[in-house]
């Protein structure tokens, strides 16, 4: 499991990859310790309800599939948790060109691809107009990732560029492009505030559209053409390919539709959490959304309620048909954070959009955004690992190797 709000420092150098991540197994010990308790890696290619059954396939690493290839697991209560995938758009070239930011292994391209340009663009004979494309890094989406990401990339050319690639820190720079306003869902002083921060450390903010991307420029809608080195994609998250496949109600946006106990209706036993699952339309209630805050909280409240049920003697399929569910899910929002890099952060403290509540930015919105992550990391390994990593970036810069 990848704590993802921290995904962005270890692009950089600034965290290691292995300090935002965690083993299942040592998140839930119970999964290999437990008898009858399994954790099985594979994908999920299929879902038959009536049958209470879902159908997967062995993941492999190469090109002999290990035996079993396909296999069917039969369930009593089945928890949906599938996660988002990155939203394209339908704009050609992205998936082939840019890289997403949700995953370690992207963050490692991320960090690989960001060296070799430095390393390429320092060759003899490479021309002016080549180094500026080599350099020229390009985070499409305004949200908090590629806020965050940019503050990151900008902070790295501030401290570490310019000092250890002195031939080229003339060429380097950061362009971060968005449809509308960055960090929309945040207060419009912390915005304002952001915008002033980003582009004073160095960051083009450009107001567009993409329309195409090519292999070593992207399109905007108004026919300009943005050469790049390096393509950050992070223009949000929408469902999955086997989320649109199942034969199940959907809520609006395709996700996995649920009720107020977080049930999938007109199925039995089958509930879903995290960014796959939206209410449905007959509820009231909007879409929750794709936040860490909003899965975890689910995953307690469901957890607490296949308890109760499990108590009341219907753990077994098609055992919770008379069970009277009570107290439905609520969600309350506690607040946003992004970081701006340069000991500068953003602090959201309002239940909404409109609401009234604290907005901080600044030095002390840093030194809590550090704070309230740093107790967030999963185990006391990680949070260790996290603060020898920063207390080391802060005495001896950031780590530069390219494995």
């Amino acid at each position: 499991m990848v704590f993802t709000p921290l995904l962005a420092s270890t692009c950089v150098g600034t965290l290691e990859f292995r300090s935002v991540a965690e083993p299942i197994g040592r998140i839930q010990p119970a999964i290999s310790r437990e008898p009858g308790s399994y954790f099985f890696l594979s994908n999920c290619v299929g879902l038959d309800p009536d049958k209470h059954l879902v159908q997967c396939e062995t993941v492999t690493d190469g090109a002999e599939p290990l035996k079993p290839w396909k296999f069917e697991i039969s369930y009593d209560k089945l928890v949906i948790a599938l996660g988002a995938k990155p939203t394209t758009f339908g704009i050609q070239g992205v998936e082939e060109h840019a890289i997403f930011l949700r995953e370690v292994y992207h963050a490692q391209e991320i960090r690989r691809k960001l060296l070799l340009n430095l390393m390429l663009s320092d060759v003899p004979g490479v021309s002016e107009e080549e180094k500026s494309r080599l350099l020229h890094c390009v985070v499409v989406g305004g949200g908090p990732t590629g806020v965050e990401f940019s503050g990151e990339l900008s902070d790295f050319i501030q401290r570490d560029v310019r000092q250890r690639y002195s031939h080229v820190k003339n060429y380097i720079h950061v362009t971060l492009i968005e449809a509308n306003e960055i960090l929309s869902s945040f207060d419009d002083r912390l915005r304002h505030y952001a915008t002033k921060q980003l582009t004073k450390s160095g960051v083009r903010l450009v107001r567009g559209i993409v329309k195409d991307v090519k292999a070593q420029k992207i399109i905007l809608n108004d026919g300009t053409e943005v050469p790049y080195g390096l393509l950050v994609w992070s223009t949000g998250v929408g469902p999955s390919p086997l989320v649109n496949s199942l034969p199940l109600a959907k809520a609006p946006g395709g996700r996995v539709g649920v009720d107020e106990w977080l049930r999938v209706p007109s199925v039995q036993d089958v509930y879903s959490i995290g960014d796959c699952s939206g209410f449905v339309e007959s509820t009231g209630k909007p879409t929750l959304p794709a936040l860490a805050q909003v899965a975890e909280r689910q995953g307690k409240y469901l957890a607490n309620l296949l308890n109760k049920i499990g108590k009341a003697g219907g753990g077994r399929a098609n055992g919770a048909k008379e069970y009277k569910y009570e107290d439905p899910f609520v969600y309350k929002h506690l607040g946003s954070m992004a970081t701006l890099g340069r000991y500068k952060a953003l602090v959201d403290l309002r239940q909404s959009k409109d609401g009234k509540g604290l907005a901080l930015a600044g030095f002390t919105s840093w030194f809590i955004w550090r704070s309230a992550y740093l107790t967030r990391v999963l185990s006391w390994r990680n949070r260790f690992y996290v603060a020898i990593n920063w207390a080391t970036t802060f005495v001896f810069g950031r780590d530069i190797t390219r494995i």
